[in-house]
């Protein structure tokens, strides 16, 4: 994939189609500076496909034809696999807001992934991020904490202090190898240090039943940050609870005609304008399913009803 073109004034790109002229997956919201498509795209999943190149760069293509143009993805994702179908599917014409994340690499242990939090690995990773996807600059790059949310902890070397990281961030945006930074698995005091760095997107586990986060995304939405959900669904870990689980999930759904996942998905497109989503799958059918989330209207009653869903996640670390 070639350096990204410069996103076009809204009056070139009309605010609810992108550049392929698709309509815009969930409407239009901001990001960086920029107007996106609320549904987006998690690449997570696709190294699925590693025996199915074909299929995994179907799905990409797939996902800008939907009207996607946001797409989320890692070096760490399948060892770069995710990385080089982005560089391969993604044109520069299609206007697509490429984001990464660092602070963490491959690793063979159970999680498949191990912190790389200090400062030199920060920014190896971006260098990696550059190459493997062939561009000039990744336009925003997100830097995950171990903060928060489930998943792993930092000791030891990485126990990072937040202001060494943000100054080789600071400086690798100087330097024009990133356009913006975001934050990842992070505490709302956190966010607070980081706001003078210019952050534009936090990405933590939050759904309709995970919402501990409330305060974040508050103050996401006051500054103008986006908001962008990880786990919208829930979580896969033993023990964190499933929105596909709830029943006022499922009540909904069969009003609605909609799937469980759809009507969680909506939730989070309705809870705040701030809102972005990256769903991720490797499998088409289950990518338009996702997209068609964003069609969805919830009306007062029934947001009434999800909104009155307790939030019961646990703070779980994964070793």
């Amino acid at each position: 994939m070639a350096s990204p073109t410069p996103s076009l004034p809204e009056s070139e790109t009309g605010s609810e189609t992108t550049a392929s002229g698709a309509p815009r997956a969930g409407g239009a919201g901001r990001f960086a500076g920029r107007t996106v498509s609320r549904v987006g795209f998690g690449a997570m999943q696709l190294p699925r496909l590693a025996e199915d190149r074909k299929a995994a760069l179907g799905v990409l293509r797939r996902a800008v034809e939907l009207g996607v143009d946001h797409i989320d993805t890692a070096q760490f994702y399948g060892n770069g696999f995710s990385n080089d179908l982005i560089r391969e599917a993604i044109r520069p014409e299609d206007d697509v807001l490429v984001v990464s994340k660092v602070g963490a690499t491959p690793d063979d242990g159970p999680v498949h992934l191990r912190l790389a939090q200090r400062p030199e690995e920060l920014r190896v990773s971006v260098e990696d991020n550059l190459a493997s996807l062939g561009l000039e600059q990744v336009p925003v790059v997100n830097l995950r904490r171990a903060d928060h949310g489930p998943g792993l902890r930092a000791e030891g070397d990485q126990d990072v202090d937040l202001d060494d990281q943000l100054a080789v961030m600071t400086a690798l945006r100087d330097e024009g190898k990133i356009g913006a930074i975001g934050l990842s698995s992070t505490t709302i005091d956190v966010l607070r240090r980081s706001l003078p760095a210019g952050i534009v997107c936090v990405q933590n586990a939050y759904s309709v039943v995970s919402r501990e986060d409330e305060d974040m995304v508050e103050l996401c939405r006051a500054e103008g940050i986006a908001w962008v959900p990880y786990f919208p669904l829930g979580s896969a870990f033993p023990g964190l609870p499933k929105a596909t689980d709830e029943p006022a999930v499922l009540a909904a759904a069969e009003q609605l005609d909609a799937s469980p996942a759809q009507v969680a998905l909506a939730w989070l497109l309705h809870h705040t304008p701030n809102t972005l989503l990256i769903p991720g799958t490797a499998d088409a059918d289950h990518l338009a399913a996702n997209v068609a989330a964003g069609t969805i209207r919830l009306d007062e009653a029934t947001l009434a009803t999800l909104d009155a869903i307790p939030s019961r996640t646990g703070d779980i670390e994964i070793r």
